[in-house]
């Protein structure tokens, strides 16, 4: 198994694509990255910007790159020996792009058709009428005035019929083919002659569509049947159409016919009888969020989650990626949204086996050709001339006997993106090597938040919003609200199956719908965590604490209805009657499964996209798996973490961006400078606030934006405002991002406008005042902001060197997001998905370089320093201690975690500690709360007075010599009467952020 010493993400797309990649895999080598972290390049929906809208799990996005450009870029990585993790998405697929060949089968063919069992749809919903049917929403108004004003349109192509709305293709139903070639068919046998051989095929045709089975047949055979002879049925309808004018103009009249007549009501009759014939229902899009009956990601219509549990799906899924692992393409996996499948645990267990069998495979591969090459005698010959077959069944049954030996063995490396509630911890039975870095990202956020400052802060939010607000209270109503809303079918059907589960026991058969669907809704709303994982009717103690936690809360909440919760209780926990049957059993583990997939995208919608954007008390606390009311943590408590991942995952990816957060490393490095000075943050906001209160428009009675709103825009300008505009299109630039990001935050937050129900009125109001307050021209405010602003950022920019080193040097393996080896100052995406100018950043290493081996370490530094803003300090702290890193990585991945204790005044503003292994050592120390150690003219470290503090270094030897690695300064410790010690003033000289060496 190869792990990797250092992750680099990058963001494919048609604007950067294998080829561009290839161009830059020299420069992140000398960076010290060891490993490429690939977003998603399996086809995608035209013109996808992520990846995740995946059509073909099996074949490259030809919009990225040929399958000769994605070879060469694999060579390129192979040249230096770099790895690849590829980020795989298990569990939804696109379903807009009518190039998605599996939906587009279903939408033809129905429950018969070879892939009904590949997406989570539910035939048989409440709505009676979706019998058999999918909903599919995707009109921009009702059904009925869309059809009448002709934008649906029935087309004939390539023998086969199909509706097309706009960029909408949806296939017709075979069987009702009939209905379109019947229509006037005796005006067509008037003008031909009863033996015209052109006629005698278009009957035979329609002869044979009224054989075909039906849309809701089961049997197999049947169904290989409707997929054998409707291809037939179509090409020859096809040589037809081109052989015979007559026919030709027979079927596009009857189209054009069924296409009616503008101002006709009545003449749409015959397509809107033709489309209620369809195994789809098209609607209004709202219509989705209380009727839709295929399980969606999260609330995206577009994206709809397959059936990742069913053998053939997983297998399916998984064969292109597989091929790719065995020819070691890729070397590791970051699984996507693990939280939306079916059982998490087994989706693990298989996909470690599967990647053990492909690359055992492989091994076997290069002996069989060594053998075949070679005239030397194995002892096993039989063995290298098997089958690929029986290998794998040798493979297969050699990692089932490890796994009984080693239920800890974990053969390919896997993370998965699984958001992690304070005190939780990955399920053991995952098999995985951690997590994508969201619990170490807020920790290590925390430790740059003054927690002293909690309650002045508390202050000042409730008294310039003019009201308290409760993080918890909002989360509780934001999930109710999702659940009433983009999520209500969802809800719906889970309280139905519920209560036929009720009516299953005459003790419960009286709780009503209602009562049951309320339930259900509470539950989830206090629900502490993203979700359970109650698996083969087993259920561990974690599980059953989340569900009480969640069910005490609820009651307490609502006594109305504490029995039907109590209920619900019962059920989740799996406290079944005596006298259920297997049948029955089974019904009610199912509902526990549904309501396990449920509980996680309504903790997201909830919290993540819409309480992160109400509740703003300080903002760099809003990330992704963060509690923004928790205001910081101790440096004890981060400590404890990196010692806890050290023990458990080791090779858990750590990271400070990506392109989930909502903020980048930079930004939020920025805005934690204002927990350190509440006093003059309260005199800003009261100054600004009185500027800028004409510069409202009165929307509907109201001031746009409101405290709230108004109170986040200042701190979103505060994280991103650049050091420096180049031009005016710069700064023209710069107000529209923001102006972007502020109409999605309020959008998320859905206090005065939606995604749903955009009150377009109230964001223009939003942008116009925006553009107000940014006006170049005799601005108070903007004067006033740009004096603070320079404050800020120069505290930010050490807050930023600080918490790189903390990630490089921390137990985990440090990831870095496309772009952030350089000042970053993006919000959330789209924003953080900006192309990267890769060129500058090599010019900007080579440079670092160059004057490096002519100058010196101590030079560079101090030329760095003195030119920090240009982002290459950063770069600088990067590239030395990656470096470094990776020719020390046994270090750094065995070695033990030693927090160091400080003395004296300054003891509070330092975060340090050890890695040591055997007789190798580094110590590594930053510092924080820099607003205590310099003023906002003077540079750190120079300007520092450290006022004899030291730390404390107890397996140290007097005299015992230390390298600074980012200066090449040595530092002899020193003792004192009970231990040795670095002095600060010593340690730092010259560096902002030290990293030493034993020497």
């Amino acid at each position: 198994m190869r792990i990797p010493c250092s992750t680099y993400r990058l963001q494919f797309n048609h604007r950067f694509t294998f080829s561009e990649a290839k161009k830059v895999i020299k420069y992140l080598y000398e960076l010290g990255i060891t490993e490429i972290y690939a977003s998603p390049y399996l086809k995608a929906s035209k013109g996808s910007l992520h990846g995740y809208d995946i059509v073909d799990y099996n074949s490259l996005n030809h919009e990225i790159g040929t399958v000769k450009d994605y070879e060469d870029f694999i060579k390129k990585l192979e040249k230096y020996k770099m790895g690849q993790i590829f980020d795989f998405v298990p569990n939804h697929m696109c379903i807009t792009d009518s190039s998605n060949l599996l939906w587009m089968d279903v939408l033809e063919n129905g429950q018969s058709s070879l892939y009904s069992d590949f997406f989570d749809i539910d035939w048989h919903p409440v709505k009676k009428e979706l019998e058999n049917k999918i909903l599919l929403p995707i009109l921009g108004n009702y059904y009925g005035l869309v059809l009448e004003n002709q934008e649906l349109k029935l087309i004939f192509h390539n023998g086969a019929f199909f509706i097309d709305y706009y960029e909408h293709r949806l296939p017709i139903r075979p069987q009702t083919y009939i209905k379109i070639l019947n229509f006037r068919i005796e005006e067509l046998e008037k003008s031909l002659s009863s033996n015209s051989s052109n006629l005698m095929e278009l009957l035979s045709i329609i002869t044979a569509l009224n054989y075909l089975p039906t849309h809701i047949e089961r049997d197999p055979e049947k169904i290989k049947e409707i997929h054998r002879e409707k291809e037939v049925i179509k090409k020859r309808l096809w040589n037809l159409y081109r052989e015979s004018q007559e026919i030709k103009n027979f079927i596009y009249e009857n189209v054009n016919i069924f296409n009616g007549i503008k101002g006709e009501p009545r003449s749409f009759d015959l397509l809107d009888e033709l489309l209620n014939e369809q195994v789809y229902r098209i609607s209004y899009w709202r219509v989705a969020c209380e009727e839709i009956n295929y399980r969606k990601f999260f609330d995206i219509n577009e994206l709809a989650a397959i059936k990742m549990e069913n053998p053939e799906v997983f297998k399916e899924c998984h064969r292109f990626v597989f091929q790719l692992i065995k020819e070691g393409k890729i070397t590791g996996l970051r699984i996507d949204h693990p939280d939306g499948l079916y059982n998490p645990s087994e989706y693990f267990k298989d996909l470690q086996k599967n990647c053990f069998i492909q690359i055992q495979i492989a091994n076997f591969e290069k002996v069989q050709k060594k053998v075949s090459d070679s005239s030397e005698e194995v002892n096993d010959i039989a063995l290298f001339k098997a089958e690929t077959e029986e290998i794998e069944k040798i493979i297969s049954d050699e990692y089932e006997k490890t796994i009984a030996d080693q239920p800890d063995f974990k053969p390919f490396y896997i993370v998965g993106e699984k958001i992690l509630m304070r005190g939780e911890k990955i399920p053991d039975k995952w098999g995985i090597h951690g997590s994508t870095g969201y619990v170490f990202l807020n920790y290590l956020n925390g430790i740059f938040i003054k927690i002293d400052n909690t309650k002045p802060f508390d202050g000042i939010y409730k008294n310039f919003t003019g009201k308290k607000i409760e993080f918890n209270e909002i989360v509780y109503e934001s999930k109710k609200m999702i659940m009433k809303l983009s999520m209500a079918s969802e809800i719906n059907t889970l309280g139905h199956h519920l209560n036929t589960l009720s009516e299953k026991d005459r003790r419960t058969r009286d709780f009503t719908l209602n009562s049951l669907t309320d339930a259900i809704v509470e539950v989830i709303a206090f629900f502490p965590v993203y979700r359970t994982y109650i698996n083969n009717l087993e259920m561990d103690a974690r599980d059953r604490k989340y569900i009480e936690i969640a069910v005490s809360r609820a009651k307490k909440k609502n006594p109305d209805i504490e029995e039907t919760i109590e209920y619900l209780k019962n059920v989740l926990l799996l406290q079944f009657p005596d006298y259920f049957n297997e049948e029955d059993r089974m019904q009610w583990f199912n509902f526990v499964m549904k309501f396990q997939q449920i509980t996680g995208p309504v903790m997201a919608k909830g919290m993540e996209d819409t309480a992160f954007y109400i509740y703003n008390k300080l903002i760099s606390l809003n990330e992704v798996g963060g509690m923004p009311d928790k205001f910081g943590i101790t440096r004890e408590t981060f400590h404890g973490q990196n010692i806890e991942r050290l023990r458990q995952y080791p090779y858990e990816l750590i990271t400070t961006s990506t392109h989930d957060t909502k903020r980048s490393e930079d930004v939020r490095a920025r805005i934690n400078v204002l927990s350190e000075i509440p006093d003059d943050w309260k005199k800003c906001l009261s100054k600004w606030n009185k500027i800028n209160r004409k510069k409202k428009i009165l929307v509907d009675g109201k001031r746009v934006p409101d405290k709230n709103e108004e109170y986040l825009l200042y701190q979103t300008l505060i994280g991103t405002w650049p050091f420096r505009f180049l031009n005016d299109e710069d700064y023209t630039n710069f107000k529209a991002r923001i102006k972007k990001y502020m109409v999605k935050a309020l959008r998320e937050a859905q206090s005065n406008t939606s995604w749903i129900n955009p009150f377009t009125l109230y964001e223009d109001a939003m942008t116009i005042f925006i553009e107000r307050i940014l006006d170049g021209k005799d601005n108070k405010f903007l004067d006033d902001f740009i004096e603070f602003e320079k404050k800020i950022f120069h505290y930010g920019i050490y807050n930023s060197l600080s918490q790189t080193l903390l990630k490089i040097t921390s137990p985990g393996v440090p990831d870095f997001y496309q772009g952030t080896e350089i000042w970053d100052f993006s919000l959330v995406d789209p924003d953080n998905r900006r192309d990267i100018n890769f060129e500058l950043r090599k010019k900007m290493l080579a440079e670092l370089k160059n004057f490096y081996q002519q100058n010196g370490a101590l030079k560079l530094v101090k030329e760095l320093i003195e030119n920090r803003e240009d982002g290459k300090i950063k770069m600088y702290v990067i590239y030395k201690a990656l470096n470094f890193r990776k020719r020390h990585r046994y270090l750094f991945e065995k070695g033990e975690y030693i927090p160091l204790e400080v003395f004296g005044e300054r003891s509070n503003n330092i975060c340090t500690f050890a890695r040591r292994i055997g007789q190798k050592v580094v110590i590594v120390a930053i510092a924080r709360f820099f607003t205590e150690l310099i003023s906002d003219k003077e540079v750190f470290p120079f300007d520092v007075e450290w006022k004899n503090s030291f730390i404390a270094v107890p397996f140290a030897e007097k005299g015992e010599k230390y390298r600074n690695i980012f200066t090449d300064e040595v530092i002899e410790a020193n003792d004192n009467e009970r231990t040795n010690i670095l002095m600060l003033s010593k340690i730092f000289v010259t560096s902002p952020v030290v990293l030493l060496e034993k020497i």
